[in-house]
Order: structure tokens, then C-alpha cells, then sequence
């Protein structure tokens, strides 16, 4: 009995560890930073979310779907988008994928596909024949995609991804700007629904902070 009763004991404190934490406050250091040159958001009625990403990073595959869920149930009061990332020469066709999907309205349709047709198809989308036929079975004007991909409007574009990049000094993806000022990666969140609680958990400490 008394063993039974030690293993109870030992079960029950290692619950409630595991409780705290999952319900403790974000720590500066431990889940996130807090950037030296905030920058300025989009709009100042609402909190700003960025997730920085590059489409063939693996992690940011990972991480996507827990992303797609918390967007179910995102506050109102929440501004959340997506900037390509650009760390080397080959990341500019996934950018430019991006923004080319945005222009012509086709983030719904075709995100995901992206994603699954790099990581789980392998598909080399960063060969543009190889990207030009793949969009073209996807029921895309090809001629019309082909025209924004190659864009003076894109190319502008990619060099705004660039700046911010700079001006949120990143070294990594995947990567969330919380109002222009905290930092969370994944490899601070740990696994991805880690990420996103932290997520949740600055945008809780900004709102109260704002009350």
C-alpha cells in the first residue's frame, strides 16, 4: 500500500509540473526576444503576427498545419500574414512562388499544395520549367502565372522580404514577429504546438500590457 501509494505521489507531482508548464507565462531568454530596433506594424488597432518562412525548410512544413489550426480560432484582434524568407540564392523562386500565389488570389488553393508537392511529392519547384508545369495541372493559367512570377511588382516584393529580414535581424525558420518587437522561433518553442502557445501566450501579454 505505502508503495502504491509513493508511485501515486511521484505520478501526481510529475502531472503537475507538466501542467505548470504548459500553463506558464513566456519567459524573455527561454521563449522568445525581444528584438533591438522594433519595428512599426501595419496597423496599430491590432496585434501583428508575422510567420517568416520558406517553403522548402522542413520545420516550417512541420509547423504549418499547427499554424493553419490556431488561424481557426485566431483572436479579432490579431493581424496574421505570411513574409517569405530569403537566406540564400535558392530561397528566391519559393519567395517568388509566394507572392505570385498572393497576387493572383490563390493562397487558399494553393499553399498547401505547394508545401506537400515539395516535401512530401518531391517536386523541384525552384526548377521554373519543372514549377511552370507542375502550376499548369493545377488548373492555372500558365501564361498569367508566369507574368506575375516575373514581375517588376514581385521582384519589389522580394526586396521587401529582404529589408525585413534585416530590420528583424532573423537567423532562421521558421520564424513569428509578434507586434513588430518578440521573436519566437521553433527551435525556442520546441515542438510545434509549443510555438504556438508561446504565439498566444506574447499576444495574451501585449493585450494585457495594452489595458
Amino acid at each position: 500500500m505505502n508503495r502504491l501509494i509513493a508511485i501515486l505521489t511521484v505520478f501526481l507531482g510529475i502531472t503537475v509540473l507538466n501542467m505548470a508548464y504548459v500553463h506558464a507565462e513566456v519567459v524573455e531568454g527561454r521563449d522568445y526576444e525581444v528584438l533591438k530596433n522594433p519595428q512599426p506594424t501595419q496597423n496599430s488597432d491590432l496585434i501583428e503576427v508575422i510567420e517568416f518562412f520558406w517553403y522548402g525548410c522542413p520545420h516550417c512544413y512541420t509547423v504549418h498545419p499547427h499554424v493553419k489550426t490556431w488561424l481557426i480560432n485566431k483572436p479579432d484582434d490579431v493581424d496574421f500574414r505570411y513574409v517569405p524568407a530569403i537566406f540564400r540564392d535558392n530561397w528566391v523562386p519559393g519567395a517568388k512562388i509566394f507572392y505570385s500565389i498572393e497576387t493572383l488570389g490563390m493562397m487558399e488553393t494553393l499553399h498547401d499544395k505547394i508545401y506537400d508537392a515539395i516535401h512530401r511529392d518531391k517536386v523541384n519547384l525552384s526548377d521554373e520549367s519543372v514549377l511552370f508545369n507542375w502550376i499548369e495541372k493545377q488548373g492555372v493559367d500558365k501564361e498569367k502565372f508566369v507574368k506575375v512570377y516575373n514581375s517588376f511588382t514581385t521582384q519589389n516584393q522580394i526586396a521587401r522580404s529582404n529589408q525585413m529580414m534585416r530590420q528583424y535581424q532573423l537567423a532562421g525558420v521558421p520564424a513569428f514577429v509578434i507586434e513588430g518587437k518578440y521573436l519566437t522561433t521553433g527551435r525556442k518553442g520546441g515542438t510545434p504546438q509549443n510555438t504556438m502557445r508561446i504565439v498566444s501566450e506574447i499576444i495574451d501579454m501585449i493585450r494585457s500590457a495594452k489595458e
